[in-house]
């Protein structure tokens, strides 16, 4: 006897569920053989009464569905959409897969001796500090003198163009929720969804979706991952622009546009770039999960330690992501020093 057939007999679903002896008659399920041969199935103490989930009720009365039909009915939905699903966002992402190939290309075809140069150039102009462009050419020729150059040229790649798209999306997504109330209330739970959701679990329905070949993959998860900083820093900071600063805009007559970019803009700079600091961070932390569904770069090295127990490699390449996380950080920290500064 099941512990909830009390539940159906009350309610008078017996007949619903199967018959009078759906509980001890007919085929066996395996928990009530296991629990009359060991003759523990007579009584059920309160102690041990297990909670009336699916698979419990379903012990009571067969035609309840079992937690393993929740799941296997959420994959056969995703399944059946999957073709529609494929025939609209295909399209869209593909773009995605041009840009990562094209920059992949493009910063393993050019020669060391230029792409280094032209990184250093890049950060002097960013921070205006010679140490700090000093230090990139040095952690470049540190990573190339240990043949890591091209896996940390692949990973540069796949950041710029990543982070650049959360920077084209969050922005306007950001500035859209600080000047709408509803915009912001129907955003924050999409937003909050994003940010907590375990990294591995935006590979499953993409997976599904595209094949492992494509960048799309692997560069979808990497955005839907990393955009969340840009976006909540954003409204933040346009939110944040005091309110006779506004005033002023309006007594001088400026239109909501000329507000935005001549205003709210500008005093939001520094909260959008520390947005975009963490969004260039979270891509990296992104970039090595990402490496199980095919994306290049030295997270591939991180997962070849992991998978043959090359200590030597993984702890190498493993520096290597550290010391490209401390590069990105100090050039873009030194973006919103500079910002700072020109406000003051």
């Amino acid at each position: 006897m099941a512990t909830y057939d009390f539940v159906f007999d009350g309610l008078g679903l017996r007949e619903w569920c199967g018959g009078d002896d759906a509980g001890g008659g007919g085929l066996m399920s395996m928990d009530a053989l296991l629990s009359e041969t060991s003759g523990s199935g007579a009584e059920v103490s309160a102690w041990d009464t297990p909670f009336p989930s699916l698979d419990a009720l379903n012990a009571a009365c067969p035609a309840m569905p079992q937690s393993r039909d929740l799941t296997s009915g959420l994959e056969n939905g995703f399944l059946a959409i999957k073709d529609g699903l494929q025939v609209v966002v295909d399209p869209l992402t593909q773009p995605l897969s041009w840009a990562l190939t094209n920059a992949l290309w493009i910063m393993q075809a050019a020669p060391w001796w230029l792409m280094i140069p032209i990184l250093m150039i890049i950060t002097y102009l960013v921070g205006r500090s010679l140490k700090l462009a000093g230090l990139v050419g040095l952690s470049f020729a540190f990573l190339a003198f240990i043949d890591y150059y091209d896996y940390t040229m692949q990973t540069l790649a796949i950041i710029f163009v990543c982070a650049f798209i959360c920077v084209l999306l969050g922005v306007p997504i950001g500035i859209a929720m600080a000047r709408n109330d509803r915009v912001q209330r129907a955003m924050i739970p999409v937003l909050d969804m994003l940010q907590t959701l375990p990294p591995f679990v935006y590979l499953i329905p993409l997976i599904f979706l595209f094949s492992v070949t494509e960048p799309k993959l692997y560069g979808i998860a990497i955005i839907l991952y990393a955009i969340v900083p840009v976006v909540r820093l954003t409204d933040l900071g346009i939110r944040m622009v005091d309110k006779e600063v506004i005033e002023a805009a309006d007594a001088f007559g400026m239109t909501d546009r000329q507000k935005l970019f001549g205003v709210q803009i500008p005093l939001a700079l520094p909260n959008i770039m520390a947005g975009v600091n963490q969004t260039i961070m979270m891509s990296l932390a992104m970039v090595v999960i990402a490496s199980l569904v095919s994306a290049p770069g030295l997270g591939v090295l991180v997962l070849r330690g992991i998978r043959s127990l090359e200590l030597g490699v993984g702890l190498v390449s493993g520096f290597g992501i550290v010391l490209l996380a401390i590069i990105l950080d100090r050039v873009t920290k030194a973006a919103l020093a500079r910002i700072n500064a020109s406000q003051h």
